[in-house]
């Protein structure tokens, strides 16, 4: 019996080896998409599905979708992938007391970059007045629906790609996929191992420094985990003075955040989770970031940043 048990056992193992790799990748949400998993069945139009149902919940780029018709008004019906990403933003808004919010969007737009990245003089009484509207303790859930002020606009820019690998790796698993990698505009949810390799999944951290020889800074090991990494490597802005803004707005000033923070890499169970404390943790001072992570060890996180000699330094937490 014992020796059936390992011939049986040997044979759903040599069965899994044996599956196809399939690898689907393309462009969505304003940037691209990579998906390999191990199965006999393409899956592409399911993820097409999951990506235009996704994108006429959530996407402002969309004159027709529930986000663009929710900030021409007061109140709305929502579906489900609109309210579980409110629901996580929500929480992670409270746990960063404001770092990260979704409503800062219309002061987002306030800055919106040039095309040559310089940056023109905003009038701080306007952004005053946008500021009015931020906050997502303004905005209200009532089973399906969603009310707050017109002037009120929400964005999940910073929390949809990360979300979208989700469903892309619970549709997966959903199809008894055991074995994964799904990943959007660098954002990634890993499940298993790497059948044809052997391996577990390694993916690398990106080096800010654009004109290195050297891609990567660090490469990690996923299993069953997710990462989420947020950069102002490559959008920032020049006043005229020199001083260098990022793209991401300060949730408190209304103003780009001015950081010696190249970039946070984090590590959590889901990717919608890891993106937007990535986008959270990039706000904050490097003390406070040290302070805010050593109370959430479920949140591992590998900080760039220029040391006083503007040379490239490099901080982990919690075991990353």
């Amino acid at each position: 019996m014992k020796r059936l048990f390992i011939f049986l056992f040997i044979l759903v193992q040599l069965g899994c080896d044996n599956q196809s790799e399939q690898r689907i990748s393309g462009g969505i949400f304003g940037t691209t998409y990579s998906i390999i998993y191990y199965g006999d069945t393409n899956y592409s139009e399911a993820f097409d599905s999951i990506f235009e149902a996704i994108n006429n919940s959530m996407s402002t780029y969309i004159p027709t979708s529930i986000i663009s018709q929710l900030n021409q008004t007061e109140s709305l019906e929502i579906d489900a992938h609109f309210k579980t990403v409110f629901l996580a933003s929500s929480a992670i808004f409270e746990d960063t007391e404001g770092a990260f919010d979704p409503t800062i969007g219309a002061v987002v737009n306030a800055w919106d970059f040039g095309p040559k990245g310089t940056i023109d003089q905003v009038d701080s009484l306007k952004i005053e007045s946008l500021m009015q509207s931020v906050g997502l303790d303004k905005v209200q859930i009532n089973r399906t629906k969603i009310s707050k002020s017109k002037a009120t606009k929400l964005d999940f820019n910073a929390i949809a790609k990360g979300y979208g690998v989700d469903a892309i790796g619970l549709f997966l698993e959903s199809k008894n996929i055991q074995n994964y990698l799904v990943e959007i505009g660098g954002e990634i949810r890993c499940k298993g191992i790497n059948i044809r390799k052997g391996t577990p999944w390694t993916v690398g951290v990106q080096n800010p420094n654009l004109n290195s020889e050297l891609q990567f800074v660090d490469t990690v090991i996923l299993s069953d985990e997710s990462m989420a990494t947020s950069g102002t490597y490559r959008k920032f802005k020049i006043d005229a003075q020199g001083r260098r803004y990022t793209h991401i707005i300060d949730t408190k000033t209304g103003f780009p955040s001015r950081t010696n923070i190249l970039s946070v890499s984090v590590i959590a169970q889901d990717c919608m989770t890891a993106d937007a404390y990535a986008t959270a943790l990039q706000t904050m001072p490097l003390n406070r970031l040290s302070d805010f992570l050593q109370n959430r060890p479920h949140l591992k996180a590998f900080v760039v940043y220029e040391d006083d000699s503007k040379t490239l330094a490099f901080k982990t937490f919690n075991g990353f």
